[in-house]
C-alpha cells in the first residue's frame, strides 16, 4: 500500500512539473493568413511560406480566373488575410471591387511587380478592368508566370511581402526563396534543351487563348490562338477562319486544349484545318492534388511534355 501511495505522489509531482514547464513554453504562433487569388500563385506563395504560412486561394485548382464569380467566402477569406497575393497586370478584374467589398486591411503584394510586360493581341478587346496596384490597359498580357524567369521575380516578391508581413520569419523565407529558385534555374534548362530539340519548323502550335506570349518569348515556340489573352470572351467566326488558313497555310503541326476551356472550339479547328490534337495543357491554372499538375514545377514540366510529344524532336 505504502508504495502504491509513493507512487501516486510521484506520479502527480511529475503531472505538475510537466503542467509548470507546459505553461514558461511560449504558445506555438499561428501560421500567416495569406490569400492568393488563384492556384499557380498560392503555389508559390506555399514554396516561400513553408509551415509558417496557411494559404488559401480564391480561384480553385482547374477554374478559370478570368472570368471568375466571387462567393461570399471569399470576402470572409479576404477579410481575415493577413497578407494578401495578386498577379497584377489585369488578371483579376475582379478583385479590387471584393477587396473594398470585403473590408480587408490586410497588405497587398502584386507578384508580377517588376517583370516587363507583354502586349496581348490587339485585335481582341475583353473589357477587363485593370489590376489591383496598376493601371494598364486591357491589351497587356497577364500571363508572365510562363516564363521561369519572370516567376523568379513573383518569388523575390512573394519573400518581400511575407517577410514584411511576418518579420520573425524573414530568415526561413529567405531560404525558402533561394532555394525553391535553385529549382527555377533546373527547370529552365531543362525547358531550353527540350525546345531546342525540337525542328525548328515544328515549333509552331495552336492553344485555346492567348496564355503563352511570355512562354514564346522567353523559349522560341511559336503559339496561335483564336482568342486573346482573356477567356472573358468568345473567339469569332472571324478569328477562327484566320486561325484555320494559318494553320493550313503554315502546316501547323497540332493544337492543345487548355484544361480551363471548353474543347470544342479547338476540336473545330482541329477538324477543319487537318492538324491533330496534341493533348492538354495547364496555362492559367493547376491541376487537383491528385492530377498531373498540382504544383507550378509540375505543370510546366507537364505542358513542356505534351509539347516534345506532339512535335517530335531531332
Amino acid at each position: 500500500m505504502r508504495v502504491r501511495f509513493w507512487m501516486r505522489r510521484a506520479a502527480g509531482g511529475i503531472g505538475a512539473f510537466l503542467l509548470l514547464v507546459g505553461l514558461a513554453l511560449p504558445a506555438a504562433a499561428e501560421p500567416l493568413r495569406a490569400v492568393a487569388t488563384f492556384s499557380i500563385l498560392a503555389d508559390l506563395v506555399r514554396q516561400v511560406g513553408g509551415t509558417h504560412v496557411s494559404v488559401t486561394s480564391l480561384v480553385a485548382p482547374g477554374a478559370d480566373a478570368h472570368g471568375y464569380s466571387p462567393a461570399p467566402a471569399d470576402s470572409r477569406a479576404l477579410a481575415q488575410a493577413q497578407v494578401i497575393v495578386v498577379n497584377g497586370l489585369g488578371f483579376e478584374g475582379w478583385i479590387d471591387r471584393l477587396i473594398r467589398a470585403s473590408g480587408a486591411k490586410a497588405p497587398v503584394v502584386v507578384a508580377s511587380a517588376g517583370v516587363r510586360s507583354l502586349a496581348g493581341n490587339p485585335e481582341h478587346d475583353h473589357g477587363e478592368g485593370p489590376a489591383h496596384g496598376a493601371d494598364h490597359p486591357s491589351e497587356i498580357d497577364p500571363h508572365a508566370w510562363q516564363s521561369v524567369a519572370n516567376v523568379k521575380t513573383y518569388i523575390a516578391n512573394i519573400r518581400a511581402g511575407l517577410a514584411a508581413a511576418d518579420p520573425a520569419h524573414a530568415e526561413d523565407y529567405a531560404r525558402n526563396a533561394d532555394a525553391y529558385t535553385a529549382s527555377l534555374d533546373r527547370l529552365e534548362d531543362e525547358i531550353r534543351a527540350t525546345i531546342a530539340a525540337i525542328p525548328p519548323a515544328h515549333r509552331r502550335i495552336i492553344t485555346t487563348h492567348d496564355s503563352f506570349g511570355y512562354f514564346s518569348a522567353a523559349y522560341g515556340l511559336a503559339f496561335l490562338a483564336p482568342q486573346g489573352v482573356s477567356t472573358a470572351s468568345e473567339a469569332s467566326p472571324r478569328d477562327v477562319a484566320r486561325i484555320i488558313r494559318q494553320i493550313r497555310r503554315d502546316k501547323v503541326p497540332a493544337v492543345f486544349l487548355e484544361t480551363i476551356a471548353d474543347p470544342r472550339l479547338m476540336q473545330q479547328i482541329a477538324r477543319e484545318s487537318g492538324a491533330r490534337i496534341g493533348g492538354k495543357v495547364y496555362s492559367d491554372s493547376l491541376s487537383p492534388p491528385d492530377g498531373p499538375a498540382p504544383t507550378y514545377l509540375d505543370m510546366m514540366r507537364t505542358n513542356l511534355g505534351a509539347f516534345r510529344a506532339a512535335l517530335g524532336s531531332e
